[in-house]
């Protein structure tokens, strides 16, 4: 299904439609989901690590990771296609190989890699949709880890057999997990997009929950004022 920002500017009452079924949402999770049993310590200095998560809009996942403490910056993007083809309107297609992606820089001193997997997999989106995120269709709207060192792979790939085993979730974990080969920024015009636009039907019904519910499931790691991108 070809995407593009008019799609986003949904009635309000369909809108109010998918907020109430991603409220019941919480149904796909069978238990409280649990935090990785496997994960890297706090490091003992400031520095900086990156990964890249897909689920669904980027606006959503930016807005997620930018409130989480520890995250020194959180870029919409695209990742799994060609530079030449990443670009918001081709990227909608779904033809690209790209996904909506975020770019996530963090300071392994501040939050571990695996609180950030269970930030992903608990508010940030449903792991077990394919292809699709709430009201959003497509191949560009994937699950995706895009690893960027062999620590991450194996504490990604360790934590979903951990969720599966656990039936988490009500249905199978479907998040591809992959190495980085590239990101490249989304347009200007999407970065801190929940934030900059709060009374979006789009944003209200389909990103706000996440925030809220990031700061209700991990207030130790929420971060009231954004980590905001700096645009150009």
């Amino acid at each position: 299904m070809t995407k593009s920002l008019w799609v986003r500017g949904l009635t309000a009452a369909l809108l109010v439609s998918v907020a109430v079924s991603l409220a019941l949402a919480k149904g796909s999770k069978a238990n409280p989901i649990p935090a990785p049993s496997a994960d890297a310590a706090l490091a003992a200095k400031p520095g900086e690590e990156s990964v890249v998560f897909s689920g669904g809009c980027f606006w959503g996942v930016q807005a997620v990771f930018q409130h989480v403490k520890g995250v020194k910056s959180a870029v919409s993007g695209y990742s799994g296609g060609e530079e030449k083809t990443a670009h918001y309107e081709i990227v909608s297609t779904g033809e690209t190989g790209h996904a909506e992606s975020v770019k996530v820089i963090y300071d392994p001193s501040q939050v571990t890699y695996g609180q950030l997997l269970h930030v992903f997999f608990s508010v940030a989106h449903d792991p077990t949709e394919l292809n699709r995120q709430g009201p959003d269709d497509g191949t560009q709207y994937r699950s995706v880890v895009f690893y960027t060192t062999p620590d991450q792979l194996r504490l990604t790939k360790a934590y979903i057999e951990q969720l599966d085993a656990a039936h988490a979730f009500k249905h199978a974990i479907v998040t591809q997990v992959v190495p980085l080969k590239a990101f490249y920024a989304a347009e200007a015009y999407h970065q801190n997009y929940a934030t900059e636009h709060p009374d979006s039907m789009y944003i209200w019904a389909n990103d706000a929950p996440k925030v809220e519910n990031l700061k209700k499931e991990f207030p130790q790691l929420y971060r009231g004022s954004p980590q905001l991108v700096a645009v150009k």
